[in-house]
């Protein structure tokens, strides 16, 4: 089983929206079974709040069924538990940084990475922009079932 778990700052807008993308790509692909997926903070601001409402808007009108949650913020024990902590930008990894030292094993990825483009996903929390957010976040994770899931899919 490939363990991801996708990070940003708060847990509310960004890892939610990409945590919730990726578990409907799976399902959709019949690999639910292959993965453990989850999302988490750098930061403790909004540890217990639920999803942004801009992301369920767009979670809603892109057909995508999430749930009700709290956010939390990353452990150390997360980078032992996961494969993947894919992040959003370059301030998550050093917010990352900040709680579990390094990345000696290579697990930390900014979600961007896969597709080839070394750009930041913007925080809809400050630029109001769910839209781009979500087409930043679905060519990263498209990219990402591609390129490194390649053999769990044959």
């Amino acid at each position: 089983m490939i363990k991801v778990l996708f990070v940003c700052h708060g847990n509310i807008c960004r890892s939610p929206m990409a945590e919730f993308l990726f578990k409907d790509m799976v399902e959709k692909a019949g690999m639910s079974h292959c993965f453990y997926i989850q999302s988490a903070a750098t930061s403790r601001e909004e540890i217990g709040n639920d999803i942004h409402r801009g992301t369920r808007a767009k979670l809603r009108e892109v057909g995508v069924p999430f749930q009700r949650r709290a956010a939390r913020q990353v452990t150390q024990k997360d980078y032992e538990d996961f494969d993947y902590l894919i992040v959003m930008d370059r301030e998550n990894i050093r917010g990352l940084n900040r709680i579990i030292g390094s990345d000696p094993d290579g697990k930390v990825y900014r979600l961007l990475e896969f597709a080839g483009i070394d750009r930041d996903i913007a925080d809809p929390w400050y630029t109001g922009n769910f839209d781009d957010t979500y087409d930043d976040i679905m060519e990263g994770l498209a990219a990402f079932m591609e390129n490194q899931c390649r053999d769990e899919w044959r």
